[in-house]
């Protein structure tokens, strides 16, 4: 059974979009089946996979609205060893669209059923919101991702995003759980940055993934050239990171999966 993973936080710029992209391919270089999940508006997962969000014939949008089987919008990516549920500027219709009707926060849970069994891990890139994609993509989700920078404004909007966890739990995913907070972007030269940190680990404990993702310029060069930063410089610090980060994700997995198989 796959594990379907939300990457999301609703402060913008903390990078979501590039941790869904890089931990998509990394998880692809550990030879696991992996699904990307735009459901950004700005559908900058799907540029930065090489794909033009303009030139799409259909979308996750049309996925939401029931126009097209997901199967049937899944594109499979050979350079970068995974496939993409691609978005665009379409999903701000699916805003509106999913307002109303009977099930509108499970819409893409359903969507995923059919295509679940093809695929080891399943990645959304949600809009910098709470809004009723991001909602769709937490009743969907098995485990939620949380990018953060280490900076002054990061604990405020991290209760509001835990709050809002805690009410998809209780009104449509019971099984959802945080599986880690991500420090992105970090500076270790900054005090503030690493103040921050260590409150997170006070606070979080375990739950904050001991791989840090660090300030780097091939990190930030890689989308505009259409391609995750394995693809683009696979010896950088960011590219190192990210395949870390991977190798701690599945790590948890495993260890996971013998404590259930083994009770005290």
């Amino acid at each position: 059974m796959s594990r379907i993973v939300a990457v999301t936080n609703q402060k913008g710029g903390v990078g979501k979009t590039t941790s869904s992209v890089n931990l998509a391919a990394s998880m692809a270089a550990t030879k696991r089946r992996v699904l990307l999940i735009d459901m950004d508006p700005q559908g900058n997962a799907t540029m930065g996979c090489g794909v033009n969000k303009n030139e799409l014939e259909s979308s996750s949008y049309d996925v939401l609205m029931g126009e097209k089987e997901t199967s049937d919008v899944i594109l499979h990516l050979d350079d970068c060893g995974f496939d993409i549920l691609p978005g665009n500027g379409d999903l701000t219709a699916a805003e509106v669209g999913l307002m109303e009707g009977e099930g509108r926060e499970v819409k893409l849970r359903n969507a995923l059923n059919s295509v679940r069994d093809r695929y080891d891990y399943m990645l959304i890139d949600c809009p910098p919101s709470l809004n009723m994609l991001t909602i769709n993509a937490l009743a969907a989700a098995d485990g939620v991702m949380i990018p953060m920078q280490c900076e002054y404004y990061a604990l405020e909007g991290l209760t509001a995003l835990l709050d809002t966890i805690d009410k998809i739990r209780g009104a449509v995913n019971p099984d959802l759980e945080i599986d880690g907070l991500l420090r992105t972007m970090f500076d270790p030269r900054n005090n503030l940055a690493n103040q921050v940190s260590a409150q997170l680990i006070v606070h979080f404990d375990d739950r904050v993934y001991r791989t840090i993702i660090p300030r780097n310029v091939r990190l930030a060069e890689a989308p505009s050239h259409g391609m995750p930063v394995l693809q683009y410089d696979r010896t950088s610090r960011g590219a190192l990171s990210y395949l870390a980060l991977a190798g701690e994700i599945l790590r948890r997995e495993a260890k996971k999966a013998q404590d259930i198989a083994t009770p005290a």
